[in-house]
């Protein structure tokens, strides 16, 4: 049974941790790779990105498999929730072995961040090491295959697309050949996610479900997001993270063309993206359980296409599930307060 998420590639897991409340609206969510590790790469294409350990992500490079991806809130400052994950996997062992001492790794802990400093009111508010063992944590404390928390949560808690409220959302797929395809993102853009002539969101416009709203809540709508956005003096620095998950066995540098095409998905349902404010970063892992078809030089396309696609459908639900936040840093309504289910 399938879950519609990322943990539905087999092993993979995910874990949250959030702080809001007094100053705070913020958090980290760790992507935990199968125990052993996955054939993980990334492609940045915004023109502010905050990021660790990227490098060692080149298919030119050594590592060719890391254990966690940390996506995290606190600008760069948040990265440090990547130590608190490193330390929690050296104490199990998982790493690139460095020495005939099974204890001896070194954990490879790629991380990105979101902007989202100030949102919850103090502008030192922001993850460190201990939220990210409490992310790794909760990961690793859960079931295989569960269900994953959309909305306001982990790296998620203080995300804006726009003047409006963002989140983490998820997705995933089963194409024909069997191969097993999923996304979660945490969407903060500095561009819109809804059509601005019909609020439609331009996700679902690509998805082809187009309700659109009566033009008076519409209306409504702009008006209540035009104050919103007065309020708030906090500058339009943002950032959207993806991680893209496969059982298929694939190279480094199959799946860093992963990563890379899956930013499709973003400018599917977010414009205008990759801007010079925006720190656009997807991640994309592949645990090797699946092996694609030797004898078709072009099996990858059928998981490229499926990785933009998904990456689309997790924005949708990441702003769909969104929540309203009004506090000392500013206002951001949700989607659904301001059009409903539709």
């Amino acid at each position: 049974m399938t879950v519609d998420a990322l943990t539905d590639v087999t092993g993979v897991r995910v874990g949250h941790a959030t702080r809001t409340g007094g100053g705070w609206l913020t958090g980290t969510t760790v992507v935990l790779a199968p125990e052993g590790g996955a054939v993980a790469a990334v492609d940045v294409r915004g023109g502010g990105p905050g990021t660790k350990e990227t490098d060692a992500l080149d298919p030119r490079n050594l590592v060719q498999k890391v254990e966690a991806i940390v996506l995290t809130g606190g600008s760069a400052y948040g990265l440090d929730a990547a130590s608190g994950v490193m330390a929690w996997l050296e104490e199990k062992g998982r790493g690139v072995r460095v020495g005939v001492d099974p204890a001896h790794v070194v954990p490879v802990v790629p991380a990105a961040c979101v902007f989202d400093l100030g949102r919850g009111g103090d502008f030192r508010a922001r993850p460190d090491a201990a939220t990210g063992r409490a992310a790794v944590e909760a990961a690793a404390a859960s079931e295989a295959g569960a269900p994953v928390q959309e909305g306001c949560v982990g790296a998620g808690t203080g995300a804006a697309v726009g003047p409006m409220k963002g989140g983490v959302g998820t997705a995933s797929t089963v194409l024909g050949s069997g191969i097993t395809v999923a996304a979660l993102v945490v969407a903060n853009a500095a561009g819109s996610a809804t059509d601005p002539e019909t609020g439609v969101l331009y996700g679902e416009l690509f998805q082809g479900r187009v309700n659109h709203p009566e033009p008076h809540v519409h209306e409504a709508a702009r008006g209540r997001l035009a104050e919103s956005a007065a309020k708030n003096a906090l500058p339009p620095l943002n950032t959207t993270l993806a991680v893209v998950a496969t059982d298929a066995d694939l190279s480094k540098a199959q799946a860093q063309k992963l990563a890379g095409t899956a930013h499709d998905g973003i400018a599917r349902a977010v414009r205008p993206v990759h801007l010079l404010n925006d720190g656009d970063t997807v991640f994309a892992l592949a645990t090797g359980a699946r092996p694609l078809d030797a004898g078709h030089p072009l099996a990858l396309n059928e998981i490229l296409a499926a990785g933009a696609d998904l990456v689309t459908r997790a924005i949708v639900r990441a702003v769909r599930a969104a929540e309203p936040v009004e506090g000392p840093g500013g206002v951001w309504p949700s989607y659904e307060e301001l059009y409903g289910g539709r």
